[in-house]
């Protein structure tokens, strides 16, 4: 079985990807692949570079995460440029990776993917998991981990298609607004219900 696992920024899907990591699951991280496909020297970095300008590379030749991430999150178009750079690139690797653990033997493989929704994905996998959390939770959740003002959180919360369109788009919802222990039951629960083993 192959499941996508998703959410929005400052959800807790990476704590849940944590839990499933630990319990024996392969996961494909497609924000790992994004930051594999841009390494320096890299064919697509070059690419980026010569669409959004110098600026967006370090003076080490990697890519100025902070500086394109100024470019494209206040501006639609541009956005758009750099997703139809990156996604095939990490497409292709996710779908090469997930190949990789079914030779492998694994019967269940994890498909960790932020954007799965607004990148239209579902065909990659055939059960969804979305983490969700209020908006109030969602928003100092993020604040406090990126150390951004009340209107850059907001900005970065509304890039992103809203939580509730994600739940009704889920095969099973776990909603991350209490503990880790709460949360934790909540999959293994879920992935009970749908005979779920890593092998």
């Amino acid at each position: 079985m192959i499941i996508g696992l998703t959410g929005s920024i400052a959800s807790g899907k990476s704590t849940v990807a944590t839990m499933l990591r630990e319990m024996g699951y392969p996961i494909v991280d497609a924000d790992v692949i994004a930051r594999q496909v841009v390494e320096p020297g890299s064919p697509l970095l070059l690419e980026i570079e010569k669409v959004f300008g110098a600026s967006v590379i370090q003076e080490d030749g990697s890519l100025h995460r902070e500086n394109l991430g100024a470019i494209i999150f206040n501006d639609e178009t541009k956005r758009r440029q750099l997703n139809e750079l990156m996604h095939p690139a990490i497409r292709s690797q996710m779908v090469s990776q997930k190949d990789q653990y079914l030779e492998q033997e694994f019967e269940t493989v994890i498909l960790d993917i932020p954007l799965l929704f607004e990148s239209q994905l579902h065909s990659y996998v055939e059960k969804i998991l979305v983490v969700s959390v209020t908006k109030e939770v969602q928003k100092q959740r993020l604040i406090a981990r990126n150390k951004l003002t009340e209107q850059e959180a907001d900005a970065r919360i509304a890039s992103q298609l809203d939580m509730s369109s994600k739940e009704q788009g889920a095969d099973a919802v776990i909603y991350n607004n209490g503990t880790i222990e709460e949360t934790e039951k909540q999959l293994v629960e879920i992935l009970e219900k749908w005979q779920a083993s890593p092998r």
